[in-house]
């Protein structure tokens, strides 16, 4: 379906499932791991995604309990995240890193609320708050 890799060209994966759909994370570690006004990533199942090369170049950093970041050991690219609770059948894979074309999905905003003061959300998408 997908294939994707890092900046490097070190670890590459490929996703045997469609992507379910795409959020686009205001939050200020989303911010901080891409160094950008929001994380997009496209949300998939774990089974469905495969290292392919380079996974001994996979490092993983716990920026909070229960969620796991993982990046590029040689270039630092953000590749996924994942969360034991709520949803730990799924990951979420950075859609920067992606080879492939995506395709029209279903796409939001979430943390909204947290955003970039410098960025206007203008696109139109639905944008989702913590509740």
């Amino acid at each position: 379906m997908h294939s994707g890799s890092c900046l490097c060209g070190e670890v590459k994966y490929r996703l045997d499932a469609p992507i379910k759909s795409v959020t686009h994370c205001h939050c200020s570690m989303c911010r901080k791991a891409h160094g950008a006004a929001f994380g997009s990533y496209g949300n998939v199942r774990r089974q469905d995604f495969h290292f392919t090369q380079g996974q001994d170049s996979v490092a993983e950093y716990h920026s909070s309990p229960g969620v796991t970041r993982t990046f590029c050991k040689h270039c630092g690219s953000t590749l996924q995240w994942f969360s034991e609770l709520p949803h730990p059948d799924w990951l979420s894979v950075a859609l920067g890193t992606l080879d492939t074309p995506l395709g029209t999905i279903p796409q939001k905003h979430i943390f909204s609320e947290s955003k970039a003061d410098w960025y206007a959300i203008a696109d139109g998408l639905p944008q989702e708050t913590r509740s």
